[in-house]
């Protein structure tokens, strides 16, 4: 049997490598299950496809660079795969073929003739897209058992000669602009989860660190960033035009996977639900409805999703750890995630651990018959990041939506408001608590910076953009009381001399 070599461009280091001339793509299967029926002498390269925006033009590309790859079999067998259609975009690809068009962040490009979106470089030549779609003989799989008879058949074949020579073509990159800031600890809060999501990507994107990540390529970070969403409706809300990387129908599939219990299934490590419901021999979801019941002032309530004995050595799950609590009638749900991709996964993770929260209250609500309201969501990702492959579409929702998040901005500060006057030849500054305005405290004095010093000193948690304002109108206050000629100093008014 002869024996060809398979030589990856992009993502190396994530293919397994045989010697054959099929290449076996899994899905979500880890691919190692498929790896394991086969000989290395049956396939040419074994690898996984995630998602049809991400990873298909790279898997293109790297099937241009290999033309002695003359068989492709496609494991499309999973909920996962279903819910991210990628597999099924390959498939569209070689049965449907593509046509020139606009990627999701408006770039020329060519586009799958699909369901779902995938998109390859324009700089690719159509004409050697359309001689690798002649040349490979592309076949579905919707088992494992049914896959490995698939590339053993095609092993059984005479070798074949390479279809061409190998093509490379220039792959566009964008240089990354990053500020100065702090690396670990973090806190943004939005009413609802779009809002949040645009608010954490424009903070990685704007202070995280740039740096290689175990999967060929780099991302950017921040570490132990907590996003804290307040008022998230039961129904969810998608704006419109949705700029979301999920929708409703992909959503009420991933409800499920956190929500319900799942038979183990060869190639699929687990699923969130798995974990908390059965893997550890308990439900951890109704301990916590009944834990809650019993005693509704609990702060034992936790789910945990890490299992010692397996998750130190193999694939571990990113969402480790929940944690309930009831406080003022309001049940909040913690959910700390070790390593989370913020921009294509954070919005499904929050969504469907928004569902896990209002599954709980509704329960302990009709058990108990409570009238637990609700609380805020919290997500804790100790590595927030974005992977390279998105560095493009974040710009894109930054430079379209962070602007008109912003103009939105709800200015209420949970510290509380400052009223400043002057008298008596000094500035007074009332801090006065949210909502009811009681005066808390009362500082006195002639310098701008003096005041401002001992604010900050005694509010620590004050929003930037309130301390910014309270600055300039210190300033504004400071600079009435130094002039000679007498000026009148009004709060959120320009300084004027009196008629």
């Amino acid at each position: 049997m002869s024996q060809f070599q398979y030589k990856a461009l992009h993502k190396p280091n994530q293919l397994i490598y045989g010697q054959g001339q099929t290449a076996v793509i899994t899905g979500w299967t880890v691919k190692s299950t498929v790896q394991k029926h086969l000989h290395p002498q049956e396939y040419a390269v074994i690898g996984q496809l995630y998602s049809p925006t991400r990873g298909l033009n790279f898997l293109i590309r790297n099937l241009l660079f290999n033309p002695h790859v003359r068989y492709l079999v496609v494991l499309n067998a999973t909920k996962e795969d279903k819910n991210a259609g990628a597999c099924q975009c390959l498939l569209d690809f070689f049965r449907n073929g593509f046509e020139e068009g606009l990627s999701d962040t408006g770039r020329r490009c060519w586009v799958v003739r699909s369901l779902y979106s995938g998109y390859i470089d324009i700089e690719v030549d159509a004409g050697v897209l359309e001689q690798l779609r002649q040349s490979v003989e592309c076949n579905e799989a919707k088992s494992i058992p049914e896959a490995v008879s698939l590339v053993q058949s095609y092993a059984e074949r005479k070798a074949v000669e390479p279809w061409d020579e190998p093509h490379q073509f220039n792959m566009l990159s964008v240089e990354q602009t990053v500020l100065p800031g702090q690396r670990y600890g973090h806190r943004i809060q939005g009413k609802t989860i779009a809002e949040t999501w645009v608010k954490i990507i424009h903070l990685i994107k704007t202070t995280g660190t740039i740096r290689p990540t175990a999967y060929d390529g780099q991302w950017q970070e921040l570490i132990d960033l907590m996003a804290i969403v307040t008022s998230e409706p039961e129904n969810f809300y998608f704006p419109e035009p949705n700029y979301l990387p999920i929708d409703r129908s992909f959503l009420q599939e991933y409800v499920s996977q956190i929500l319900d219990d799942a038979p183990k299934q060869q190639g699929v490590k687990y699923t969130y639900g798995q974990r908390l419901r059965s893997h550890f021999g308990r439900d951890q979801i109704q301990l916590c409805i009944d834990k809650l019941v019993a005693d509704i002032d609990s702060a034992r309530v936790v789910m945990s999703l890490w299992d010692v004995s397996h998750d130190c050595t193999d694939s571990p799950p990113c969402l480790n750890h929940i944690w309930v609590r009831i406080v003022n009638n309001e049940l909040s749900l913690t959910a700390t995630f070790r390593s989370n991709d913020m921009f294509s996964a954070w919005c499904a993770n929050a969504m469907g651990l928004r569902a896990l929260q209002m599954h709980i209250t509704n329960e302990i609500n009709k058990i108990a018959k409570y009238n637990v309201k609700l609380g805020p969501l919290i997500t804790i990702s100790q590595s927030a990041h974005i992977y390279d492959d998105c560095f493009e579409n974040a710009e894109k929702v930054i430079k379209t939506y962070y602007p008109k998040i912003c103009q939105q901005r709800d200015y209420n500060d949970p510290v509380g408001s400052f009223v400043i006057a002057v008298q008596d030849d000094k500035i007074l500054v009332e801090h006065m608590t949210p909502g009811s305005g009681e005066v808390v405290i009362c500082y006195l004095g002639k310098s701008a910076k003096q005041l401002y010093q001992q604010i900050a000193a005694d509010c620590p948690g004050l929003q930037v953009e309130h301390a910014m304002y309270l600055g300039t109108e210190l300033q504004k206050a400071e600079l009435a009381l130094s002039m000679k000629q007498e000026f009148i100093y009004e709060q959120d008014k320009p300084i004027r001399i009196p008629l």
